[in-house]
């Protein structure tokens, strides 16, 4: 995650708190649990990267021994299988 963590709370408060002023939205449950929400979803697709990561990984595992037996270098391997996943997926970082 490119982010903090601790600036995802106040970047939700602040999204919120924007659309509340400016009369972009009218919420209809408190002001608080909207920016929970905000929060969560914001983490959410901030993550995306750290858990395609993870996978990359994971699948780069399975193939150790003939990465290292050919001296393949692994950045290049981790860049590429990313590559392939997020054109595969459509998946904005």
């Amino acid at each position: 995650m490119r982010v903090p963590r601790s600036w995802v709370r106040p970047m939700a408060k602040r999204i919120i708190e924007d659309l509340i002023k400016r009369a972009y939205i009218s919420p209809r449950i408190s002001e608080e649990e909207l920016i929970e929400i905000t929060h969560d979803i914001l983490l959410d697709e901030l993550m995306v990267e750290d858990r395609l990561n993870e996978e990359v990984r994971e699948i780069l595992k399975k193939y150790e021994s003939e990465i290292e037996g050919k001296r393949l270098d692994y950045k290049t391997l981790f860049d590429l299988t990313k590559r392939k996943l997020v054109k595969e997926r459509n998946i904005i970082l």
